[in-house]
């Protein structure tokens, strides 16, 4: 007799080895044949209450989609996922399923769980490489016209809901190619641009106009799309100004934010320089502080440079680490090493102005802070040196306030984000909504994508009188 599906082991995704993809930018998971697929979509319970689907924020039907890939229908399985989610082929990729959909799955009490990120991967994957488009174009309704400011996860799924359903959706973006995130700031291993590309094409294909280098705040404003005759508004601008370490020395020569590092390697493609026109920036010992996914993403980054020597430098230990497991685990394959327990006190410069080494202290774990995370605190008399010549500081971001400032009607909390109802996503300006790091502060893709679907779900039940 054949195993059942709870005794089957999950199945690995086959990826690139450690010592060749240091040399490349290409994807490092190099996704499922379809007999990978087969054998892990057969090991799914076909729960009658799936606590995996409760466990994505955009609701995705998990099990259903997972049945017809066992039954060998991909068209049925993309179709069943696209009803709720735009950009299934980059949710595969870079969603923290491991915290979401499989973490409730109920394989994973006693087990591994289904996984339904790979699979969600397969499907996508398959669809865009055979032009798949899901359910019909509708005629755009020229009367509905919705604005969104902004091309991150939060906007592109605010209006491919919205164009599905025949809303006139305009997309602003302030730079020059849309995506958001998706576009600047994960790197091509991890995100290709090719995927992220055809995933903008479908939504171009559901008549959704997007316009670069329009920059919200300064030439799109909220009351001049209202005075062009828009409807309502989604406002997904991110959160990109970057936080710093507030210690002597960060205006020195090679001292670089994430958000300015990954931009240049992804958005100004810098790891192909001089096909492109953006320099890299060549630290051959990089120092990353931060421990989170940009933080894994510049140092693996920094490593398919050229780096000799990346380390990442984190005031907790490995165990408090934010970032992905199986980033941390790329990383740490990858030869990226990790100085835990300790923390920077000032930066060190040549008569040049440009970064020589780093000061650093040991730091211990005290009691629980407020995330539940034990506090670190420094151990006196413990500082060393650590030689660097390129720092990437990877601590997080808060809102720019180009836009809010611009907007002087939004309603913000003490943090300076935008607050919103809870239940629609509405600011203080009615008909205005917003969704995404601009909200919750840095969180993940597929959060933002939740946050577009609620808006998008009022916006529709407003104006095209459905709730969908």
């Amino acid at each position: 007799m054949s195993q059942k599906p709870a005794k089957l082991p999950r199945t690995d995704m086959p990826c690139q080895a450690p010592a060749k993809r240091i040399t490349n930018f290409d994807e490092v998971a190099l996704g499922y044949t379809d007999e990978m697929a087969a054998a892990e979509a057969s090991r799914c319970l076909q729960c009658k209450k799936p606590l995996c689907r409760q466990g994505c924020p955009v609701e995705v039907r998990i099990p259903e989609f997972i049945a017809e890939v066992v039954k060998g229908d991909l068209c049925a399985a993309y179709d069943i996922i696209k009803t709720t989610n735009s950009l299934p082929a980059v949710c595969g990729r870079v969603c923290p399923q491991e915290k979401q959909c499989e973490g409730e799955c109920i394989l994973a009490k006693k087990g591994e769980s289904v996984a339904i990120g790979r699979l969600e991967r397969y499907v996508a994957d398959k669809a865009l490489c055979s032009n798949i488009v899901p359910g019909k174009v509708i005629p755009k309704s020229p009367e509905i016209k919705v604005a969104c400011i902004g091309s991150g996860p939060a906007s592109l799924t605010c209006g491919g809901y919205l164009a599905a359903r025949g809303a006139t959706v305009t997309m602003f973006e302030g730079l020059h190619e849309p995506g958001g995130v998706l576009v600047y700031g994960i790197p091509n291993f991890r995100l290709p641009k090719d995927v992220v590309c055809q995933e903008l094409n479908n939504l171009k294909a559901q008549n959704v106009d997007i316009k670069t280098n329009w920059v919200g705040g300064t030439t799109v404003t909220v009351d001049s799309l209202f005075e062009e005759g828009y409807k309502a508004i989604f406002v997904g601008v991110g959160a990109g100004l970057p936080y710093f370490l507030d210690v002597p020395g960060e205006n020195l020569i090679g001292v670089f934010s994430a958000n300015e590092y990954l931009t240049r390697a992804n958005l100004g493609r810098s790891y192909n320089f001089p096909d492109y026109d953006t320099p890299n920036y060549a630290g051959q010992s990089v120092t990353v502080f931060g421990a989170g996914n940009v933080a894994m993403d510049a140092a693996r980054t920094a490593k398919r440079m050229g780096a000799e020597t990346v380390n990442i430098v984190y005031r907790r230990s490995r165990a408090e680490m934010p970032a992905r497991h199986e980033e941390i685990e790329h990383a740490f394959e990858e030869g990226v090493n990790l100085l835990e327990l300790s923390a920077p006190i000032r930066f060190e410069g040549t008569e040049a102005g440009r970064l020589c080494s780093v000061k650093l202290h040991k730091m211990e774990l005290g009691e629980p802070d407020e995330s539940g995370r034990r506090s670190p605190r420094k151990v006196e008399g413990s500082e060393f040196d650590l030689p660097t010549d390129l720092a990437i500081i990877a601590l997080g971001t808060r809102p720019n306030p180009l836009f809010i400032d611009a907007t002087p009607a939004l309603n913000l909390n003490k943090k300076g984000y935008i607050v919103v109802d809870q239940e629609s996503g509405e600011t203080s300006i009615p008909n205005v909504f917003a969704g995404g790091d601009i909200v919750t502060g840095a969180a993940t893709v597929i959060l933002a994508m939740g946050a577009g679907r609620k808006a998008a779900t009022v916006i529709a039940e407003r104006f095209l009188g459905e709730i969908k």
